[in-house]
């Protein structure tokens, strides 16, 4: 029995490492497509995306089960408003990948947790630790600091990390699974998406078969970079602790973060590094308290089954 844990659990972090390594080398699919003006990249993943997702439940016969799913009112609201927020998040992101911000990117990505667990404070009554709020202050602080040294709020790092940060607050009182909510989200969106690349092809600026086999064939592709790592992040989400998680997800920002600084070389001053500093720091005190409380709850609760 503890040999089969031992393989599950084995299992789903690989899947879990694919999923957030597939998302930290986006940038470099995104930058390939640099030429596509951002909306239209959007589009193109929301349209292949949704494509991609209901092929996967229609391979799975489950087609009749996700209709009775999703086709209420209350669930269309809830999920419109998470299809509204991922929307906001897709766009900046691309935006700011192919327009050369992706160290700002990584940022938001580092500051998402966080957020999160704040959020969780503000508005489901959750309540945080002593040294989770030092960790929330310290990132606060790196963030005020790049604002001082950018000139600007650092708003492309806080638009992902909000955007997300929010969408994961309407997932989290949601009730569809990963793959139902998102095929419902990009479904959602799929008639504007549609309208927007009928629009720029009727306007004479579509890129889709004006750029080439290559491009053309990463704008299909798009579908599949969304849902691939989906898939591969519920299945780890099936088989590992949160906490397991709770510590991965820092690949895919540093991912993005090296691919910025390594690859497309870009500016990153010591100036910029004090700010980023205060939010590692920040996570690693959050990543460690976080490890130690659970350790010592797994204690008490060994304990008093014994």
């Amino acid at each position: 029995m503890f040999i089969i844990e031992e393989t599950i659990m084995h299992k789903g972090t690989l899947y879990a490492v694919g999923a957030y390594v597939s998302w930290g080398l986006l940038p470099v699919y995104w930058k390939w497509l640099r030429h596509v003006p951002a909306a239209q990249l959007l589009s193109h993943r929301i349209l292949w995306s949704f494509l991609a997702l209901f092929t996967v439940i229609g391979f799975a016969h489950h087609l009749s089960a996700f209709r009775a799913a999703t086709l209420k009112p209350a669930i269309v609201r809830t999920y419109s408003l998470a299809a509204v927020l991922i929307a906001i998040n897709w766009l900046t992101y691309v935006w700011a990948v192919t327009a050369g911000f992706i160290i700002e990117t990584s940022l938001g990505y580092f500051i998402n947790p966080l957020l999160s667990v704040l959020l969780g404070v503000l508005f489901l009554g959750e309540r945080l630790r002593p040294w989770q709020w030092v960790a929330i202050g310290l990132a606060a602080v790196g963030v005020l600091y790049l604002a001082v040294v950018y000139g600007s709020v650092p708003w492309i790092a806080l638009t992902l990390a909000f955007s997300f940060g929010f969408y994961g607050l309407v997932k989290k009182t949601a009730p569809l699974g990963s793959l139902y909510g998102l095929t419902l989200e990009t479904g959602i969106l799929l008639l504007p998406a549609l309208g927007f690349l009928l629009y720029a092809e009727a306007a004479g600026r579509g890129a889709f078969l004006h750029t080439g086999i290559t491009a053309d064939l990463l704008l299909v592709g798009a579908g599949l970079m969304t849902t691939f790592p989906l898939l591969l992040f519920a299945a780890a989400a099936q088989r590992i602790p949160l906490s397991r998680i709770g510590i991965l997800q820092y690949i895919a920002p540093t991912l993005q973060f090296l691919i910025g600084v390594l690859i497309y070389h870009e500016p990153f001053t010591p100036a910029k590094f004090v700010g980023f500093a205060c939010v590692w720091i920040a996570l690693l005190i959050f990543g460690i308290e976080g490890f130690l409380t659970y350790r010592t709850r797994r204690v008490l609760v060994a304990t008093d089954v014994h």
